[in-house]
């Protein structure tokens, strides 16, 4: 019998929009903005499904997928916000990051499997690393529970990589690299909307409600994945020689 600890919504309540609402639609933009992720898996995989027969589909499709379960946990967390959903809300994502850096390392630079493995343990030391910095208060210090950037911080790892492998591929000149540099430009806007969503939450006030902006995280996370999504399909079986 499962505990109620993973039942305890206590220390839970991390965004502006819920503000102490313990009910299931506490969050309505939170929760609704998932519906991006969700879009973008469909999106992919319709443009997956029309491609030539014969066509490189089958990782494109799975990444798809899992975009497509980061938009149905994220949902899960947003509306019952326990303890039990943080789970389905990150591990989804972690997933996606790891395995999308595999992806890249191997179709798109064309690294060997030795290689490509060890990046890929490196990543996950890097995420792992990085969410456990603390800060002081301060720019970097816009801080849940002494945690830079609200928590933002253990995508830096994320966004670090996008970087890097965009420019290795436009030296390279690689036609994923301007997929992989718009990427960058986007999950930039979208940490920006997750670190500030508690710091203006009492500047974005409407008639009272208080939206706070942690659902643009969603949103151009959700148009930063289908433009990953579409470097897949176009140009995956395009390897480094």
């Amino acid at each position: 019998m499962l505990s109620s600890y993973w039942y305890d919504r206590a220390n839970l309540d991390r965004y502006c929009e819920r503000g102490g609402d313990q009910s299931f639609w506490g969050e309505p933009l939170n929760a609704t903005s998932n519906g991006a992720f969700v879009l973008a898996g469909l999106v992919a995989l319709y443009l997956i499904w029309r491609r030539p027969a014969g066509s490189h589909k089958a990782m494109p499709a799975l990444l798809a997928l899992i975009v497509i379960s980061i938009g149905i946990g994220s949902f899960l967390f947003h509306t019952y916000a326990q303890r039990w959903a943080i789970y389905a809300d990150t591990v989804p994502i972690g997933i996606f990051m790891v395995t999308y850096l595999g992806y890249a390392l191997r179709q798109f630079i064309g690294l060997n499997w030795i290689f490509v493995l060890a990046g890929m343990g490196g990543f996950f030391v890097a995420l792992r690393y990085a969410k456990t910095i603390q800060c002081r208060p301060g720019l970097l210090g816009i801080a849940e529970h002494g945690l830079c950037m609200n928590g933002t911080m253990q995508y830096s790892p994320a966004l670090v990589a996008l970087v890097l492998i965009g420019l290795i591929l436009a030296a390279m000149r690689h036609p994923a690299w301007k997929y992989l540099l718009a990427a960058s430009a986007l999950f930039a806007l979208s940490m920006t909307a997750r670190t500030i969503d508690l710091e203006t939450c009492d500047m974005l006030r409407i008639a009272g409600y208080r939206p706070g902006t942690h659902f643009l995280w969603h949103t151009f996370n959700g148009v930063m994945l289908l433009v990953l999504l579409i470097a897949a399909m176009r140009h995956g079986s395009r390897r480094s020689t």
